[in-house]
């Protein structure tokens, strides 16, 4: 069969990950939701497996994947506008919905337009092509996500870089060094870095690009993706620009997929911007949107964040994560801490990661390890995500459990 040598070749590489630790191995089944009737956080059903877990690493920080509302909407919308698109956006595959969606993105981002996109992942890589030109350089964060990443290598800018983590002044030498060579540098950085729960300091970020501004005939302009940080953190779920009291990046892009609890993406920027991308975006163009239901959904998920119910939920959600952040603390463990419900653990030691996993799932705690080469060996860590689901007793079984340990 014409597979057969591609298979023998196939079956190495996979054994090689296997061997270097980065296979993924089987997923999980999820089977089922169990709401809890004691006012606890939800327990899931896994294929295979007896009892009910407690996800301890779930993006849903708000819950909203489980609220009646949401899921409401969406069943809603499903009997008036049907399943799917049916189309591309411009090929007559534009919903209402989505156009009210866009509109209230936008608005809640304080910027004048929004674009939807299929994902947040699809989303950073369909716009940084179009906003790239032959002379263009992109300055890079040296942890941003995978996106970030392959969206730079799809756009093939003249130059390419990266600045130490979240260290400002490194950024700034590369301006320094670039300036008289490019006609425009595009500076893109995550919001929330999702391996450790920590972000960039906004206001000093744009205030070092303004300096170089006029450096390049096309200026230098900021694009983030906080899809960990809108509606996980920040007193309204505004996130990273909210924290850090920075409203001056250029190009949002954020995720519905996360604490809204539905599905897709989208970037929020200027009105000729947005324009620009519709007509350029690969991404955009040629892939079908998220479905009519999943935009009500998503609108239906941003009012109730948008709203005192939202900001109960996320005071909720700060205090869970500290809660958690200072039991971890009080057992003699190690944290990144940060008003961020991610929390890493910090282990430093790869088998010990996994083991201690492996002993959370046997304990019926979902949890997730990082370990090398995914990060450096030392750097070895447990990715803990709260909810706003979560409640003391949820936590306190799990402060149990790794207390208990050995």
């Amino acid at each position: 069969m014409s597979l057969d040598k591609m298979e023998e070749k196939i079956q190495k590489k996979l054994d090689k990950l296997e061997e270097e630790g980065t296979l993924k191995g089987e997923e999980l089944v999820i089977t089922g939701v169990e709401k809890s009737p004691d006012g606890n956080a939800p327990r899931y059903k896994i294929e295979g497996e007896e009892g009910s877990f407690l996800k301890m690493n779930s993006n849903s920080y708000l819950g909203l994947h489980l609220n009646e509302e949401v899921i409401e909407a969406e069943e809603e919308s499903s009997e008036k506008y049907g399943s799917g698109p049916g189309a591309v956006r411009f090929i007559h595959g534009t919903y209402k919905p989505h156009v009210e969606l866009e509109e209230k993105l936008a608005d809640f981002h304080g910027k004048e337009s929004c674009v939807i996109y299929s994902s947040a992942y699809a989303t950073m890589t369909g716009i940084l092509r179009p906003l790239t030109s032959n002379e263009t350089l992109i300055l890079s964060d040296e942890l941003n996500h995978n996106c970030i990443i392959n969206g730079i290598r799809m756009a093939k800018p003249k130059g390419k870089d990266i600045y130490s983590h979240l260290d400002n002044d490194s950024l700034e030498e590369k301006l320094q060094e670039a300036a008289g060579t490019y006609d425009r540098v595009i500076v893109v950085t995550d919001g929330v870095f999702s391996m450790r729960g920590d972000y960039p300091d906004l206001s000093e970020l744009v205030s070092k690009v303004r300096k170089y501004d006029s450096e390049f005939e096309d200026g230098v302009f900021t694009v983030m993706d906080d899809s960990h940080g809108v509606g996980a953190y920040g007193e309204t779920g505004r996130g990273t620009t909210e924290v850090t009291g920075e409203e001056g990046i250029d190009l949002i892009v954020s995720t519905m997929g996360k604490a809204l609890g539905v599905n897709g993406g989208y970037v929020v920027t200027k009105e000729t911007i947005a324009r620009y991308l519709r007509e350029t975006s690969p991404f955009y163009i040629y892939s079908n949107p998220i479905t009519a239901p999943e935009a009500e959904a998503a609108t239906k998920s941003l009012e109730i964040l948008d709203s005192e119910r939202g900001i109960s939920m996320l005071d909720h959600l700060s205090k869970m994560t500290n809660y958690f952040e200072d039991g971890l603390k009080n057992i003699g463990h190690e944290v990144i801490e940060g008003p961020h419900p991610v929390v890493p653990l910090m282990v430093r030691d790869t088998k010990k990661t996994r083991d201690m996993v492996d002993y959370l799932k046997e304990n019926e705690v979902l949890a997730t390890a990082i370990v090398y080469p995914v990060v450096p060996q030392g750097d070895e860590s447990i990715r803990f995500q709260i909810s706003a689901d979560h409640t003391k007793e949820d936590l306190d079984y799990v402060l149990k459990k790794i207390d208990q340990f050995e």
